[in-house]
């Protein structure tokens, strides 16, 4: 892989493609996270409960085909279905300002355009993750993944910034036109990428799909580290999305903020991603790939309390800053358990890895927009953000758990404890030697 020592990774000129692709899909993603939740509140005044469901129906794809997702990406090209997905999920967002502007749009096209777009948004993910090892090589996936959530941090910053005004000027519906038109360029420019991926060896007798979920399955709950870092994920985030789907009503409604200042406050989202982005490699290699990614959580997540603490006027700026440090330790954490994953995986199974993955991890995701409507309903958007934080401080404890234990009680009894929790085993243990 020819690259200047300067550019590290960005010297390479697919893995440039790639994280041109990335800024652009990612762009354009920011801007649907903040204006498909507006089209319903803003637009068709929908209530707590109704701003829930479309939280679960946009995270749906998981539960509806995240385990299969997995089998299906191992056996295909993983650049054609990057290239797919993003295409197909930039035509679906075209249809909400189209109805729209032909006075057709309701409740019920903005639930199917986010199922839509959800199950599509699944079998990108999984193939993005399947890609990175191929593109860079296993010795760069730290600083491959620390780069490309660096460009998606900016793009936190910068597609909420873009999309408040927009939404002011021109209203929700039309605004999702510029989040259709990064999708669009972002599979314009994955397809560009030049490195060839051989396509998956054909088997014989190719077993059935159902063997080949379980297969993944299997993998992934018998290594403790990955099976860790999957529940905290799935307590974590159906908390964050218990949170995140009444902040916007809490924003508006409870705060007073129009599209712009909701815009500002997620872009101070985007800035403490962006500083977790550059700390993460440096934070990974000082601390310990493994300990920081529990620490990084139980570090930020009590912070998010600030919001519900807040009320107009300076408060909103303390909870801001708590929002933003959730971003940064959820940056640091991902890139540390991102490379992990991969790491320990073998490529034939990083599609149904990552597919496992994230069908426990956010399987929990609809349901937590689901209880985050009746939450709000219930309790109002403030008594919601409260059950949220607490729920995102306790998702520390699985992985926590795990590390101690790794650290106290090695399997193979090796002697080198402080090597094992720093994430740094002994090559010479035959027993612990790549072991997870």
């Amino acid at each position: 892989m020819p690259r200047s020592s300067r550019l590290g990774l960005l010297g390479d000129p697919d893995f440039g493609r790639l994280f041109a692709a990335t800024a652009l899909g990612q762009l354009g993603d920011r801007i649907i996270f903040l204006t498909l939740p507006l089209v319903a509140i803003a637009t068709l005044h929908a209530d707590e409960f109704q701003v829930g469901l479309l939280t679960a129906t946009t995270t749906a794809g998981s539960l509806l085909v995240g385990l299969p997702a997995g089998a299906w990406v191992d056996r295909m090209r993983k650049k054609s279905v990057l290239v797919g997905t993003d295409l197909l999920r930039a035509a679906a967002l075209l249809t909400i300002p189209l109805a729209w502007w032909a006075g057709l749009l309701g409740i019920r096209l903005l639930y199917a355009v986010a199922l839509l777009h959800g199950v599509l948004t699944v079998f990108f993910d999984v193939a993005y993750v399947s890609y990175l090892p191929h593109l860079v090589g296993r010795g760069n996936l730290v600083e491959g993944n620390a780069k490309l959530s660096a460009v998606r941090s900016v793009t936190s910053i910068g597609g909420p910034a873009v999309a408040g005004p927009l939404v002011g000027l021109a209203g929700a519906p039309a605004t999702l036109l510029a989040g259709s038109a990064g999708m669009t360029l972002s599979g314009l420019f994955a397809a560009t990428i030049r490195r060839r991926e051989e396509k998956p060896n054909p088997v014989p007798e190719r077993p059935r799909l159902r063997s080949e979920i379980a297969e993944g399955l299997r993998f992934v709950l018998h290594r403790p580290a990955l099976r860790a870092i999957m529940f905290s994920d799935a307590l974590f985030n159906l908390s964050l999305v218990m949170y995140q789907t009444m902040l916007l009503v809490f924003l508006e409604r409870t705060m007073g903020l129009g599209p712009f200042g909701i815009g500002l406050v997620l872009s101070g989202m985007g800035c403490g991603a962006l500083l977790g982005a550059l700390m993460a490699t440096t934070l990974a290699r000082r601390v310990g790939q493994r300990p920081v990614i529990w620490l990084a959580t139980l570090a930020t997540c009590p912070l998010t309390v600030l919001m519900p603490l807040a009320r107009p006027g300076w408060t909103l700026y303390a909870g801001a800053v708590g929002l933003a440090a959730l971003s940064l330790g959820g940056v640091v954490r991902v890139v540390a358990q991102s490379s992990l994953q991969q790491s320990l995986t073998p490529d034939r199974l990083l599609g149904r890895m990552a597919a496992t993955a994230r069908f426990v991890s956010s399987g929990g995701v609809p349901l937590g927009g689901l209880l985050g409507g009746v939450s709000g309903s219930a309790f109002g958007a403030t008594g919601t953000l409260w059950i949220g934080a607490s729920g995102m401080t306790l998702s520390t404890f699985p992985t926590l758990l795990w590390w101690c234990a790794a650290r106290t009680r090695p399997s193979c009894g090796c002697s080198r404890r402080s090597g094992i929790a720093a994430g740094t085993r002994s090559v010479s243990c035959p027993a612990c030697a790549g072991r997870p």
